[in-house]
């Protein structure tokens, strides 16, 4: 889609609602309600990512409400770092180009210029494909499961409150059809090691230093396709 002559943006320097989501996997669930128990520990959702793998909360992140875990960008592919590339693609500036086979967002800066983002997108079976406008925009969402994740775990919460362990993570942006709701966000995530990969239940992950990038740059009304 976009290729040739790549620019890295380092991580330091990028910059309650109502309703259900779709956006997250029932594993991630099963996992919350333990933790909230007290059962688990963060850490222990992935033997491969402990304590370690995050970096202290930076000077950028200094004013935020709840702790933005930034993680080490080496320990991931280098292709989900985010990359300034050529515009090669017709989309006005401020469109948002997702391609969910490479796993990658694009946003349309200007006439001559994107950003790429490494993203997760749907499971298998769960990829939801269209095209879009960004209803509305939210700081530390909460998180509202939907009836049939309710109904496959009995017990869950009404509403999982913003914070770093909330599904939603530091930002959503909330996808829009025709004036409706899609249930389909784009967002932070309280599990980056699920970035690069087919982990949701349809909707599209960012690690959230990138959500707080993308939030800041994006408009309400603005294109989102999804391919």
């Amino acid at each position: 889609m976009w290729c040739s002559t790549e620019k890295t943006l380092s991580s330091t320097t990028i910059g309650p609602v109502s309703g259900s989501s779709n956006c997250v996997s029932l594993p991630h669930l099963a996992a919350y309600l333990l933790m909230s128990a007290g059962l688990i520990l963060l850490a222990a959702c992935h033997p491969q990512l402990g304590p370690s793998e995050f970096r202290q909360t930076g000077s950028a992140f200094a004013k935020e409400p709840y702790l933005v875990r930034l993680v080490n960008r080496a320990k991931f592919d280098a292709a989900l770092r985010p990359i300034v590339l050529p515009n090669a693609n017709n989309e006005k500036p401020g469109t948002i180009v997702i391609d969910t086979n490479s796993r990658h967002l694009y946003l349309v800066e200007s006439a001559d210029q994107v950003v790429r983002y490494g993203i997760a997108v749907g499971a298998a079976g769960k990829v939801w494909k269209g095209t879009a406008t960004i209803g509305k925009k939210e700081k530390w969402p909460a998180w509202y499961p939907t009836d049939d994740m309710k109904a496959v775990l009995p017990g869950m919460p009404e509403r999982i409150p913003p914070g770093p362990d909330n599904p939603l993570g530091a930002r959503a942006l909330y996808l829009y059809q025709g004036g409706r709701d899609t249930l389909y966000r784009i967002h932070g995530t309280s599990e980056p090691w699920t970035i690069g990969k087919r982990a949701s239940s349809g909707c599209i992950r960012m690690f959230n230093e990138d959500a707080i990038a993308l939030y800041d740059k994006v408009q309400v009304g603005a294109k989102v396709i999804v391919r």
